[in-house]
């Protein structure tokens, strides 16, 4: 047997495929019961470095020391006490899904290669328009991340609005935006050559959400100096925060102004899927274009977004191009060649991952996160606020919560919470991060294992406390 040949050995497969998942689920029982000790393995990027090229001139060697040196070496997103980045700890049956896929590698871009995903993608958009509240005349489609996803909302709102994609910048295009909206607007916007000016940014109320109240302002200011402004995005919710815009006064600005309204509702847009949440985002089936990640409230791998459209027949005008080897007929408007669509030409098998979910779970499961992971936050706020050293920034929208330690020993209240996450980061037991809101360093918790309890939560409490004394006295 040569190289070649042993490679694709179904017997090798199937022995390293049964090791792969005894070391998985060991991981994940470890996780669950915290007999891993740490969340986060921290270590310095040249040390990890070293130990990664010490491997690597090794050569060849064995997979599974290789498979289990990965696990134990990095992030432990299903451990209860992960509560970082808005990154979920995926179902484990969306890592069957993944082996599945990551097997066959169909693309997506036509359909004779995505005879599965690209229908299972109709459905899952179709799914997802229905709970935001369109009618039959909407769908939409999966890309890779909320960055690529808002970035095409904002090119979609562009075709909308001019005639940019056959004419060139003829006009001064801008977009309004919240401040404390996620900076991948702000990126899109400076690459599609808007720059600084092109980018409006309105300012933040106490709760942090966008100010209707100056609205109209910001958009006469924006006419006055030549501005043709195409696009107004709510956030649903905000990054930092975890607040909600007012959509429906956002959608009431947008529809006097005739401006396209896209809610990047890439964390929050998935309370659609709860009955007590779902009040959050009224008004959102007014927006022309939502973008909602599956992997981030919805317990899929990343990556994973859907971008869904009110009216379907804007996602086709966004890429309007000719690709003779891959459609014979690049206008028509045919769902099932979703390179049309997209940035993407070759795309993962996203939607089976999606779908498996749907099929093993029931949709309902999704609802059932959102609601345990939100009220999850609620809890967490009255646990700071009962500790006379601790104080919120705001009262808790999501599963997003902001808190800092009050200093009264240290000179800098910034620093002092800068050194605690820190030392938290070390130590490895815990994993938040940290926020700067309003020019004030908070510490920043995403509730995003619905394993984690009000116990972890208390023993994260008495850690940063600990931590702190013990930087204050140094």
């Amino acid at each position: 047997m040569t190289n070649l040949q042993e490679a694709f050995s179904p017997e090798n497969f199937r022995q390293n495929a049964h090791n792969l998942v005894d070391l998985l689920a060991d991981y994940l029982e470890k996780s669950q019961d915290q007999s891993i000790s740490s969340v986060i393995p921290y270590q310095e990027p040249e040390e990890t470095l070293a130990f990664w090229k010490a491997d690597f001139e090794k050569g060849k060697g064995d997979i599974n020391e290789f498979f289990k040196q990965t696990i134990e070496k990095s992030m432990h997103l299903h451990h209860p006490r992960y509560m970082g980045h808005q990154v979920t700890p995926p179902l484990p049956i969306t890592a069957m899904a993944g082996m599945l896929t990551g097997m066959l590698n169909n693309g997506m871009a036509v359909y004779e290669m995505g005879l599965v995903s690209n229908p299972l993608e109709r459905i899952l958009s179709d799914l997802l328009a229905k709970r935001i509240g369109f009618d039959k005349n909407a769908s939409g489609l999966l890309t890779s991340g909320g960055t690529l996803a808002n970035l095409t909302a904002l090119l979609a709102a562009r075709a909308s609005k001019t005639e940019v994609w056959e004419e060139g910048n003829q006009e001064k295009l801008a977009v309004m935006v919240s401040e404390e909206a996620h900076y991948c607007i702000d990126r899109a916007a400076r690459i599609m050559g808007m720059g600084s000016d092109g980018i409006i940014k309105i300012p933040a109320n106490e709760k942090l959400q966008i100010r209707t109240d100056l609205l109209e302002k910001y958009y006469q200011e924006a006419i006055k100096k030549g501005l043709k402004v195409i696009c107004i995005v709510g956030s649903a919710c905000s990054t930092s925060s975890g607040s909600y815009d007012n959509l429906e006064e956002i959608a009431l600005f947008a529809e006097k102004h005739k401006l396209w309204f896209h809610v990047d509702g890439a964390h929050g847009g998935a309370v659609i899927f709860s009955e007590k949440y779902k009040h959050k985002v009224k008004g959102i089936n007014q927006a022309d274009s939502v973008v909602i990640d599956w992997h981030k409230m919805l317990m899929t791998p990343a990556l994973a977004t859907a971008l869904i459209f009110k009216s379907d027949e804007d996602a086709f005008k966004t890429f309007q191009q000719k690709a003779q080897y891959l459609w014979a007929n690049q206008h028509s408007k045919d769902w099932f060649n979703s390179g049309k669509r997209t940035f993407e030409c070759t795309k993962l098998m996203m939607s089976v991952k999606i779908y498996s979910i749907l099929k093993a779970h029931g949709e309902h499961i999704f609802g059932e996160n959102v609601d345990y992971l939100y009220d999850l936050g609620r809890i967490f706020a009255k646990l700071i606020q009962s500790r006379p050293n601790f104080e919120l920034a705001i009262e808790p929208e999501s599963n997003i919560v902001c808190f800092r330690i009050i200093n009264s020993t240290f000179n800098d209240t910034n620093e002092i919470n800068t050194l605690t996450r820190q030392q938290l980061l070390q130590e490895g037991k815990f994993y938040i991060v940290q926020t700067t809101l309003q020019e004030k360093v908070y510490l920043r918790v995403s509730l995003m294992n619905p394993l984690t309890t009000e116990t972890d939560l208390n023993a994260l409490l008495d850690e940063v406390e600990n931590i702190y004394n013990q930087v204050s006295r140094k």
